[in-house]
């Protein structure tokens, strides 16, 4: 059952002027606050009352001695999923404006976009903003072909499936034979296409390795089956596990990284880009809002990640995906970053 759905409709009010209480002061709320400052309509005694309802409930709790209450992961779900105004309150246009001027660059690579994106994302939303690299790992090799461009040097041109086409350089010794730019090109594709990029970077040299070609093209065949790899990791750079990391000297600013903990917590994890990258690929089973993945403090499973929350959307480049979002304390305007993340994703995709 949602979370929410437990809450009668004076509980949803005053869960929701608790939750915007403390995102707005880092205060622990108490009822004579929410009666002056939300209009709630009833006297401090009954908020109390409700309050204490919603301890009950597991939605609010009680930080060391302090008479107000701050809300649980379980109310940031609720507010989430069901309390917050949809949709999310638009951002505007001096932020729209600053997005694509970070973000837009002519000539500009794919990793120096998303790592603008993920700076600027995390300067604008006060969050760590971080990017995940299009997806390349699990897409299969279609086609590959050997184009001469030079005496000493050919292009390799690799054909993913839906389309994707990427190149990298090959360095050869001296003059190659047509014929034997045409037989390597042969083999390459009798032994590679059809698998994909993760099963060949693991296996490259071995599935050439007892090709039989003729003496004019076992030079050029050698030089894949001992630099396939790097040639594969040279034409895809950003492939799955590719991880890139704003700023985050901008989390400074907030309440949860006065001390060094938190942020140490933090920072140790994006030293693991493996683990990271699965964080922010996971999406959250009961999120509601299209296009955006929402996960709050121990849905993650992660110990690490149990005092953050982690705001993604995808965004698209061709027919690849990749993600973008923010890593920040549970205590956030969700309702802003939402909003961010969801705008920045499209102008990704519109420029990739």
């Amino acid at each position: 059952m949602p979370a929410a759905d437990e809450l009668t409709p004076r509980e949803r009010r005053v869960l929701e002027a608790v939750i915007k209480s403390y995102v707005q002061t880092a205060e622990p709320a108490g009822s004579r606050v929410l009666s002056r400052g939300f209009g709630l309509g009833v006297s401090p005694a009954t908020i109390r009352n409700t309050m204490s309802d919603l301890e009950e409930k597991g939605f609010l709790r009680h930080p060391h001695t302090s008479a107000g209450r701050i809300p649980t992961d379980k109310a940031y779900r609720a507010y989430v999923d069901a309390l917050l105004n949809a949709p999310p309150t638009s951002i505007v246009g001096a932020e729209r404006d600053r997005l694509h001027a970070d973000i837009s660059a002519s000539n500009a690579t794919i990793e120096t976009i998303l790592r603008r994106a993920a700076q600027s994302l995390g300067v604008l939303t006060q969050e760590l903003g971080v990017a995940l690299g299009p997806r390349l790992d699990a897409r299969v090799l279609r086609s590959l072909e050997l184009v001469r461009v030079g005496g000493d040097r050919l292009l390799h041109v690799l054909t993913l499936d839906g389309g994707v086409v990427r190149t990298v350089f090959v360095e050869v010794r001296g003059t190659v034979a047509d014929s034997a730019v045409s037989e390597v090109t042969r083999v390459l594709n009798e032994r590679l296409a059809g698998h994909t990029l993760r099963e060949l970077r693991a296996s490259v040299g071995e599935r050439l390795r007892d090709s039989s070609t003729a003496p004019d093209a076992e030079d050029l065949l050698n030089i894949f089956v001992q630099e396939g790899e790097q040639l594969l990791d040279a034409a895809l750079p950003l492939s799955e596990g590719s991880v890139i990391v704003g700023q985050a000297s901008v989390l400074a600013s907030q309440p949860e990284f006065d001390g060094a903990a938190n942020l140490r917590r933090l920072l140790t994890l994006t030293e693991e880009p493996a683990r990271l990258a699965d964080a922010l690929r996971r999406t959250h089973a009961g999120d509601e809002r299209p296009g955006v993945s929402i996960t709050i403090g121990g849905e993650h499973g992660d110990p690490r990640l149990d005092q953050f929350t982690v705001v993604t959307a995808e965004y698209h480049a061709g027919a690849l995906t990749g993600v973008i979002g923010v890593i920040g304390p549970t205590r956030m305007s969700y309702d802003k970053v939402i909003s961010l993340v969801q705008h920045t994703s499209r102008l990704l995709s519109d420029l990739l």
